[in-house]
């Protein structure tokens, strides 16, 4: 079969962006889309599940979200990274451990929906300073059932937009070794 592996597919486009994005032609008269990431064109950097692109924020937002929450905040500028941080985690953890001892599980996903109220406002205020889409649905909504991913996306959104927030460099401690002051006998 002559020219096997030759295809290449085309590009991904969201239907949000399809009306807005260029197409130029090169050589072949075959027109390539170009599409710019992040920046103020009013639309996402990444999608709601796209936490795979970016593993660490996404492992940091599975193990302790309230970290990751309250680092959006604080550089939102609504309010401080330890005491966003800490109001996550009380709402959170503890009022969903007490409601789920205390009522046999009844009310376990009552916290949740206190947890949402809250970030919902920490969303639109991020969709409102870098004029952003109320998407894939409101921010109410996107909270209370994508909470995780949710902070992951605002967390991926922030760093795409803001050059001066980076992510955590983790490296391996220096090895180290125990010597004995005294002479051995």
């Amino acid at each position: 079969m002559k020219g096997e592996g030759s295809y290449v597919p085309p590009h991904y486009i969201p239907l949000e962006q399809s009306d807005s994005s260029q197409v130029v032609d090169n050589d072949a008269n075959v027109g390539v889309e170009i599409i710019s990431k992040g920046g103020d064109d009013g639309q996402w950097s990444s999608g709601i599940c796209a936490c795979c692109d970016d593993m660490q924020s996404c492992c940091v937002g599975l193990i302790c979200p309230c970290y990751l929450f309250g680092k959006n905040a604080d550089v939102l500028g609504s309010g401080t990274m330890v005491g966003s941080c800490m109001t996550h985690f009380i709402i959170c953890g503890i009022v969903n451990a007490l409601c789920c001892v205390l009522t046999d599980g009844a009310l376990l996903g009552l916290p949740g929906c206190f947890v949402a109220c809250y970030a919902c406002g920490y969303r639109r205020s991020l969709r409102a300073k870098y004029n952003l889409p109320e998407a894939p649905c409101g921010d109410l909504t996107t909270h209370v059932f994508c909470h995780l991913c949710a902070i992951c996306q605002e967390y991926r959104e922030i760093c795409d937009r803001n050059s001066e927030v980076t992510h955590a460099e983790v490296t391996a401690p220096t090895i180290q070794t125990m010597e004995s002051s005294s002479p051995k006998e």
